[in-house]
This record gives structure tokens, C-alpha cells and sequence, in this order.
């Protein structure tokens, strides 16, 4: 369970991917809490037709999950909920209005379509398959976990 939620790469690209994600999905997520989170969830509830624990889900990972991309804490099981909540941006919302974000304006304000989402979906790939990188969390635990296991070993 320990390698599921902490084994990672050794390497800076994976900290550079999660630290820069986490910080923009951090920004996207705070305005709906800075503009209160009633207007969101009247949005999800009511325009989208879908349950309250759909918005609820949505602010967490786009804070919580964010924020511990970019400590690198737990970085797989975060960017696994993340992958999982931009597909279904994609399905419910975005996937209608096509590839194309709205440079044009040729769509309501706030209708954009799903190429920001590919790129978030990629970038969440890569964090499941190479885990968090040399400067995170999961790496110092990994680390601690490697010398605890060499000293009970000796």
C-alpha cells in the first residue's frame, strides 16, 4: 500500500509537472470559494442537473488535491482524482462545445472546449505513472522508509 501511495522517480520533471498543475488547478478551485460556494453548487445542481457531492468533490480536489500535488503528498492518488474530475469536465460540460477553447468568443462567456483538459489529463498521466519526483514528500517518506528498512535488514 505504501509503494501505491508513496514510491516515485527519482527525478525534477515530475516535481516541476505536479508543483506547476497544483498551483493553477489551486487558483481555479480558490474562486470558487471566493466567491462563495453557493453559486457553484446552484451551478451544479441546478444548471447541470447533477448532485450536490459533485460540487463538493469538485472543490476538494481542485484545493485540497491541488495543494497536496504541490507538497507532493500522496501524488498518484491525487492526480488519479484529478484525471477523474477533468474527464468528467470533459463528458458533462466541455466535450459538447468541441477541441477548441473560446479565442474566438463564438460561445457563451465561460463555454470553452476540452483542449485545456487534454493537456491537465496528460500532465495527470505522467504523475500516475512517475509518481511525485525528487522533491516531494513522497519521496522524503519513500527514502525514510528505504534506510528504515536497511537498518532492520542489518
Amino acid at each position: 500500500m505504501k509503494d501505491l501511495l508513496f514510491k516515485t522517480n527519482d527525478n525534477v520533471a515530475s516535481t516541476i509537472l505536479r508543483i506547476v498543475l497544483g498551483i493553477i488547478i489551486l487558483i481555479h478551485g480558490a474562486t470558487k470559494l471566493g466567491d462563495g460556494f453557493q453559486p457553484f453548487e446552484q451551478f451544479i445542481t441546478g444548471y447541470m442537473q447533477l448532485p450536490a457531492i459533485v460540487a463538493y468533490a469538485t472543490v476538494f480536489i481542485e484545493t485540497a488535491s491541488a495543494l497536496m500535488l504541490i507538497l507532493g503528498v500522496a501524488t498518484r492518488v491525487n492526480a488519479v482524482a484529478m484525471f477523474g474530475l477533468f474527464v468528467g469536465m470533459i463528458v458533462s460540460v466541455h466535450g459538447q462545445i468541441g477541441f477548441m477553447m473560446n479565442w474566438n468568443g463564438q460561445y457563451d462567456a465561460g463555454m470553452e472546449g476540452y483542449e485545456y483538459h487534454l493537456l491537465v489529463l496528460t500532465i495527470c498521466a505522467g504523475l500516475i505513472v512517475l509518481g511525485g519526483g525528487k522533491f516531494s514528500v513522497d519521496h522524503f517518506i519513500q527514502k525514510s522508509n528505504e534506510r528504515k528498512m536497511i537498518k532492520a535488514n542489518n
